[in-house]
């Protein structure tokens, strides 16, 4: 696959923990604004630009976009994101309660993406595509990188790790608890040559930005006569993380109602597909788990693994949609079902059982993680993951570096 160094935009060092923002995606406007009150220089102003416009605007208005575009020149004539004097690489490492991943943060092109060298395994809705393309096309920049990963191989970790000895650019932890600590790579070309020898990248996070940066490649090759391939139009951001070093978080799921049934229904029925029985632990111990929580209890639920299924069709998440969202609480599609609750990240099942005893939700289902290997299995395959299965974490920070198309 192919990568490159860029003349990043990014905040000077002693600003980067102003700078620094959540991604757009895990926080709605309400959410935005409070992260971002009393930091103009949160990032945050340019991937969320309805924080500094009237509550209730429109998210999709004409002003939205106009007001990013103004925010992201306003950081640059404020000097809060200067531009490299030079094409670079950077090591970017997070660190948190004793996890830590080291990516790098460099271009990829977009034939990469549209030959599945950088493979997907999700689909985009395409509201939200049109969106980050609009979004993207006005700034003429990618603001947040793309989360990929790779089967990692040696001669880059040892690049990386040469890297690391050195002093590092920046070092910070955010409000969250996430250490952020990135390096600039002075010598690129062994790194852009070890990855022509990695054959794919896989898209662990970011199918919305990687698909719409594709887009934006697309039309602004179109309408350039002199198109050679090269422009920086036809490169996005991204951050790779070797697999090894990644951990998938459960991405669980709540419901409103019963579908009609009594408890005691539910678990009857529950019987008929699953062995049940009740437990003090709401996580799941392995793969071929799952906890359900009812009725003031947890239930772990087994079954006997079907080795003639698919990547997909084994996966956890399809057992419980097929054998019980489905069949017993008439769960059609998770994505447009009303009654369903996600919950992502760490520490989330007390406050699942918190929603449940209160009445705000029914049924609580607690899953084993995903494993990355399996995000790739399905990927390999041109297959899909079930909707909202896979939830990894750390999330990375937008702002910290960004990659301009013109």
């Amino acid at each position: 696959m192919k990568i490159k160094p860029f003349a990043a935009l990014r905040p000077p060092k002693a600003l980067a923990d102003q700078v620094a923002s959540v991604p757009y995606d895990v926080v709605d406007s309400a959410q935005a604004r409070a992260l971002a009150r009393g930091n103009e220089k949160s990032f945050l102003h340019v991937i969320k630009p309805e924080i500094d416009l009237p509550e209730g605007t429109d998210l999709y208005a004409d002003g939205i976009y106009e007001k990013a575009a103004e925010n992201f020149q306003a950081f640059q004539t404020a000097g809060w994101l200067v531009r490299e004097d030079r094409p670079c690489l950077y090591v970017y490492q997070q660190a948190f309660e004793g996890h830590s991943q080291s990516g790098l943060v460099v271009a990829c092109h977009t034939d990469d993406y549209e030959n599945e060298i950088i493979k997907k395994h999700e689909r985009t809705l395409k509201k939200k595509e049109d969106d980050r393309t609009r979004h993207m096309k006005t700034l003429a920049a990618n603001p947040g990188p793309v989360f990929l990963t790779y089967r990692g191989v040696d001669a880059v970790n040892a690049i990386v790790a040469d890297v690391q000895s050195g002093e590092p650019e920046y070092d910070f932890t955010a409000p969250d608890g996430v250490r952020h600590t990135a390096w600039i790579v002075e010598d690129t070309a062994p790194l852009v040559e070890a990855f022509d020898a990695i054959p794919f990248a896989y898209v662990a996070d970011g199918h919305h930005r990687s698909a719409s940066a594709s887009r934006v490649g697309k039309e602004m090759a179109a309408a350039n006569p002199a198109h050679s391939g090269e422009e920086n139009y036809n490169w996005f951001l991204t951050v790779l993380f070797p697999a090894e070093q990644l951990q998938v978080l459960a991405y669980n799921r709540l419901m409103t109602d019963l579908n009609g049934l009594g408890a005691e229904e539910v678990l009857a029925r529950v019987g008929e597909s699953f062995t049940l029985c009740e437990t003090g632990n709401p996580l799941p111990e392995s793969r071929g788990t799952l906890c359900m929580y009812l009725g003031g209890k947890w239930y772990a639920l087994t079954w006997e693994p079907d080795p003639s299924l698919d990547p997909v069709a084994c996966l956890d998440v399809s057992v419980l949609q097929h054998r019980l969202l489905q069949p017993i609480l008439g769960v059609d599609d998770i994505r447009t079902d009303p009654r369903m609750i996600f919950k992502g990240g760490f520490g989330v099942t007390d406050r699942m059982q918190e929603l449940v005893d209160t009445g705000a939700a029914a049924i609580a289902f607690s899953l084993y993680p995903v494993a990355v290997e399996q995000v790739m299995d399905v990927a390999d395959a041109g297959d899909v993951m079930p909707p909202k299965s896979t939830w990894f974490e750390p999330k990375l920070r937008s702002g910290l570096f960004v990659h301009t198309l013109d």
